[in-house]
């Protein structure tokens, strides 16, 4: 069985594109996940903590979710427009 090494070059940098694709947001929604949920745990357990610790922390975890499905969609139209394509 033999594997064409230049087909499967073609290949991994097709995926190694699409990776690539939303990087910076995945790592900004990353971020906005985890500053959410500090802030949302420091609102429920501290004593004197405000209210809008609460509130701020909900929609900051919502703000990092709205990041992922940003880049899976965005992603989804890539793959859609250039499909992979071994002859090109």
């Amino acid at each position: 069985m033999t594997d064409d090494s230049a087909l499967n070059t073609r290949k991994a940098a097709y995926f190694d594109t699409i990776r690539a694709l939303g990087r910076r947001e995945r790592g900004m929604g990353l971020v906005a996940c985890m500053l959410g949920a500090i802030l949302l745990i420091w609102g429920r357990t501290a004593q004197d903590a405000p209210f809008w610790a609460v509130v701020a922390g909900l929609v900051t975890i919502g703000a990092g979710w709205l990041l992922f499905a940003y880049v899976i969609i965005r992603r989804t139209r890539y793959v859609r427009a250039h499909p992979f394509d071994p002859q090109s």
